[in-house]
């Protein structure tokens, strides 16, 4: 199994994050992608790397190139060395390593993506504002209003692929960069048939380091889920 973390200025965090992955029974690794952090955060993997060699990975990049092409680039790097699971979380621990076994399991289980869900079987978030908690649910509303996906946390960010999803979508076609990446991601899955399987997770939100949320990318997500299902529509997906 791989677990791609994209970072960016996530020092704090990258350390137990990957000790946690690399340590769950069943032999996860973990892959960095780093759009430069001016903290050190590459240098604190490859500390981890020397301490656990073949077991983290590490690509970096040349400055903030964005969520969805750190994912791409991921999934890309997974695809060519043949691993058979292939999960995404956050670098924070606003996702629990300790839960990508559940993720994994449904996807052996014959899922083709298993998402950590925080909105399915009730509201599982901690440490949220109220402002926060209504623009993510509303979030999943409006975008299941326009697109009809039968997805409760549109824009969740823990997941586990069955690789084969990665042979059916086009990668260069992918354009969304942003948060709305995991909206587009998980679209074209449903699309073209794969099975979505939501488990439910309890969310916390960080106690180290800054979010990434801001209001520009929820402009871009409000925008690109009208792209999204146009293109469709025109056959342009």
């Amino acid at each position: 199994m791989l677990v791609v973390v994209p970072t960016y200025e996530e020092a704090a965090n990258i350390r137990p994050m990957l000790k946690e992955i690399i340590g769950l029974t069943g032999c996860y690794d973990a892959l960095v992608v780093d759009d430069g952090s001016p903290d050190g955060t590459a240098d604190v993997v490859r500390e981890v790397q020397a301490e656990h060699p073949g077991r983290v990975h590490l690509i970096e990049r040349a400055g903030k190139q964005g969520l969805g092409t750190a994912y791409l680039t991921g999934f890309r790097f997974a695809r060519n060395e043949g691993y058979t699971y292939v999960c995404e979380m956050d670098a924070d621990f606003s996702h629990n390593p300790q839960d990508l076994p559940l993720l994994v399991e449904a996807v052996r289980a014959g899922a083709d993506i298993a998402m950590g869900s925080r909105y399915i079987n009730g509201i599982r978030v901690l440490n949220w504002p109220l402002r926060r908690l209504v623009l993510s649910y509303g979030a999943g509303v409006y975008t299941r209003a326009i697109t009809g996906m039968p997805v409760q946390d549109v824009t969740a960010g823990f997941k586990c692929f069955n690789p084969r999803v990665f042979e059916a979508i086009d990668f260069s076609r992918v354009k969304s960069n942003g948060y709305m990446f995991q909206i587009e991601m998980t679209y074209r899955a449903w699309r073209k048939g794969f099975k979505i399987v939501e488990v439910p997770i309890t969310f916390t939100e960080r106690t180290e380091g800054q979010s990434k949320m801001s209001k520009a990318i929820v402009r871009e997500a409000a925008l690109k889920v009208w792209e999204l299902r146009f293109r469709d529509l025109f056959g342009r997906l």
